[in-house]
């Protein structure tokens, strides 16, 4: 299995109004590093996964739409909550959507999200893609 990893750091804010949550009850920042990784079982005839840039601004765009923006706010999670987990969820399948239809997103079977909140604790969610 061959793989490219592209990351980018965004910022957000939410809050997670639940006892489980503690002092994140309330409304607070956080600080993101995006890691996302393409997984495809070969490579393409330039023998990569797929272009790093492409890849990067794939990823550009899908945290456009959350780069300093108050989640509590945001059409996606209203009525969610917007655990880390839950965030890591969301940017994997907006990847998913925006490559899709490119000649290299037809090749991935899989798409990997990792959000790094510090240096000691991270989430991450997995999407397993039907090879085409």
């Amino acid at each position: 299995m061959f793989s490219l990893t592209v990351r980018r750091h965004f910022m957000i804010a939410h809050s997670l109004p639940r006892e489980a949550f503690g002092p994140a009850q309330g409304l607070h920042g956080a600080t993101f590093v995006a890691e996302v990784t393409f997984r495809r079982p070969g490579l393409n005839e330039d023998a990569i996964v797929l272009d790093i840039g492409a890849a990067g601004g794939i990823l550009e765009e899908v945290l456009e739409d959350l780069n300093y923006k108050n989640l509590d706010e945001h059409p996606y999670f209203k009525g969610k909550l917007s655990t880390t987990e839950a965030l890591a969820k969301h940017i994997a399948d907006a990847v998913a959507a925006r490559i899709a239809d490119t000649p290299d997103g037809a090749a991935l079977n899989g798409i990997d999200v990792v959000l790094r909140e510090n240096p000691d604790a991270w989430a991450g969610y997995s999407l397993e893609l039907p090879v085409k």
